[in-house]
């Protein structure tokens, strides 16, 4: 999280900074993101960087941290005993909206699905023990199978939702068609079942 002398500093000054990482993350995946651009757009000399924050990652939970509070704002509660299902569903629906009011924040969120640096598989696990805790939940009340990998799903699912998002462009309909047709595959399966 940052630094005291990051909050210290004035409203705009923290705007530039958020806006220029947010610009840099949406364009380049985290493991090839630059301090350098980045303190560049924000017209900061790299030596203050420092003093705001420890480094980039630290940089990027505290820019992933106001999205989030932007994200909350724009996306519409969900009943909390929503299933698996719906809840996947739900955050398509979000996603769309989030892409309408900050396409930036999608782009970012997409250049995750293709960045494996450790620092971002470890936020990607713990960003989605959420969803497995919803899996695993769904599987104690009978609505899915209790022999199914819930990682192994949420990498479909999360995968998915971001790689239709892009190809869809800015076709709601069809991606969020799409999105349903993947569930309803997920829930019913591929296979024939024979007697």
């Amino acid at each position: 999280m940052p630094k005291d002398t990051f909050h210290n500093l004035s409203k705009e000054k923290k705007k530039r900074i958020f806006d220029a990482a947010v610009q840099e993350f949406s364009i380049r995946r985290f493991s090839d993101a630059s301090i350098n651009q980045i303190v560049k757009n924000a017209g900061i000399p790299k030596g203050s960087f420092y003093q705001y924050f420890a480094d980039k990652e630290d940089l990027y939970l505290y820019i992933a941290g106001e999205m989030a509070k932007d994200i909350h704002e724009i996306i519409e509660p969900l009943n909390p005993d929503a299933s698996f299902f719906e809840t996947v569903i739900h955050r398509a629906k979000g996603t769309v909206a989030v892409g309408k009011m900050r396409p930036e924040y999608s782009k970012i969120g997409a250049l995750t699905v293709i960045d494996n640096s450790e620092f971002m598989l470890q936020l990607l696990k713990a960003s989605n023990a959420k969803y497995i805790e919803i899996i695993e939940r769904d599987k104690q009340r009978g609505l899915i199978k209790p022999e199914i990998d819930s990682d192994v799903v949420i990498k479909m699912i999360y995968i998915f939702v971001f790689n239709e998002y892009l190809y869809s462009g800015s076709d709601e309909t069809r991606y969020l068609k799409s999105v349903e047709n993947a569930v309803q595959i997920i829930k019913e399966g591929i296979a024939v079942h024979q007697d």
